[in-house]
């Protein structure tokens, strides 16, 4: 028995309705490469993949895999908003407070919403979004030298 092939990143923008393009599937791949990424750094992703790209084609490109699904938007406080390709998975996000590193956090609970609020004020919640926050071993070690 053979395992079921992973669609390609063509594959998977027609499978939500988008249109494949050269600069879609670069930004998609430059997420899915990187690290909570901000804007910047996947337009000089996809830029160093297909050449030429406004950043105003990489924000459109951005909003329509963010509104597809395949692509997650974090906005910590007091940074930039940053883009990942791990979606669906009920996963929070750990920020250092010195450098703004950010990492992934499985769930503590392993389903959502992971929390239950102390008053839902009647409303059917269906996800806790958490956001950790404290200092990345490099700058803890800074502080301490």
């Amino acid at each position: 028995m053979t395992a079921p092939r992973t669609p390609t990143t063509a594959e998977e923008l027609r499978g939500v309705g988008l249109r494949v393009t050269a600069a879609r599937v670069a930004l998609l791949e430059t997420v899915r490469d990187g690290h909570h990424l901000d804007v910047e750094a996947i337009a000089s992703g996809v830029r160093d993949r297909v050449g030429h790209v406004s950043l105003q084609a990489v924000y459109e490109a951005l909003h329509a895999l963010t509104a597809a699904g395949l692509v997650r938007r974090i906005e910590p406080a007091g940074s930039p908003a940053r883009f990942e390709g791990r979606v669906g998975d009920n996963h929070h996000h750990i920020v250092c407070r010195s450098c703004g590193a950010v990492a992934d956090v499985d769930c503590a609970v392993g389903h959502a919403p992971c929390l239950n609020a102390s008053n839902d004020h009647g409303f059917s919640i269906d996800e806790a979004e958490v956001i950790y926050w404290g200092l990345c071993p490099d700058c803890s070690t800074a502080r301490t030298s």
